[in-house]
């Protein structure tokens, strides 16, 4: 597994403490960046702690950097929380803290914006100015998830990167970078959300509208060679309309959202514990060597060692 950009920016922040004064605190020793409309820290918690209470009074975006977290929310919300992942929680909301593997030698690290909800709305204004969703599928708004846990792409992973590497390095142009990376980072929350509000309107009920119906159809064939041909019957459009139409609504085009769609489903089932090899062709893979490739793309970690990590957190959890 490649060594994080973002645990190298870690470890950059960390050397600067100890060439100061060191951490004030062992547990959640908190650096501050910047504020500039979203407020930047880093948290560096170098001793092993349970039920640490993280209050959010604006919309908390939390990105892990290294080490394990154990996250405990309302609802009988559990879950690890691991590198390459993400937690946002909405305003008000409260979790719980577990930090079962921190050592002065192995610090858990991870990166929080704290964003203002009149920022989130000018960005929901944005997309329904200029990118408005079918009158079926509503407007683009944030859903009432009170803790969402995503495991994000490679693309939100550099993007983070750049953010802190800008503010950790003290770049001359940091304000910009944090104003335009948290632009791109909220749409791509909201974009996440939309995504999985109308997957589960597709599994629900397939004929809401076109583009739901088409969904479910490839979600239950993703095994299968996909013809847009057939996509096209089914969304009753032509082909440069439905290629139009998708693009708007789910930020990418047809053919990539497949291969998204494949490897978020290999994701699912290297979880469950399948092996590589029955993953690769039971997402409609045939060749092993191209679905590692594609999978390292979008996660920044290969199936293999993937499955290792999901092991251990299986086994440590």
């Amino acid at each position: 597994m490649r060594d994080s950009g973002l645990a190298a920016q870690a470890a950059f922040n960390r050397r600067n403490l100890v060439r100061g004064s060191g951490p004030q605190q062992l547990v959640e020793n908190r650096t501050v960046f910047a504020s500039h409309g979203a407020e930047l820290s880093i948290y560096d918690t170098f001793a092993s702690a349970e039920k640490v209470r993280l209050d959010a009074e604006e919309i908390l975006y939390c990105g892990m950097i290294s080490g394990k977290k154990v996250l405990h929310g309302k609802h009988h919300f559990n879950s690890a929380f691991l590198p390459h992942e993400s937690f946002v929680m909405a305003p008000g909301e409260t979790v719980a803290i577990d930090f079962p593997e921190a050592t002065l030698d192995n610090p858990t690290s991870c990166l929080t914006l704290g964003i203002s909800r009149e920022r989130l709305r000018d960005v929901c204004d944005q997309l329904n100015q200029k990118n408005p969703l079918p009158k079926e599928l509503g407007s683009w708004r944030p859903h009432d998830d009170h803790v969402l846990h995503l495991f994000h792409t490679e693309a939100t992973q550099q993007l983070l990167e750049r953010i802190v590497g800008s503010f950790v390095h003290n770049d001359d142009d940091r304000d910009l970078v944090l104003n335009l990376g948290v632009t791109e980072l909220l749409t791509r929350m909201l974009r996440q959300q939309g995504r999985n509000f109308l997957l589960n309107c597709a599994r629900h009920d397939p004929t809401l509208n076109a583009l739901t119906e088409t969904v479910r159809y490839i979600d239950d064939h993703l095994a299968e060679t996909v013809d847009i041909e057939q996509l096209c019957r089914i969304a009753c459009m032509s082909r440069s309309k439905f290629y139009q139409q998708f693009r708007h609504v789910m930020g990418t085009g047809p053919m990539e959202y497949i291969q998204q769609r494949r490897l978020e489903r290999a994701r699912e089932l290297l979880q469950s514990g399948r092996s590589v090899t029955e993953v690769c062709y039971d997402v409609g893979y045939v060749n092993a060597s191209h679905f590692t490739r594609r999978f390292h793309q979008q996660y920044g970690v290969s199936p293999r060692d993937y499955l290792k990590l999901h092991q251990v957190k299986m086994v440590s959890a």
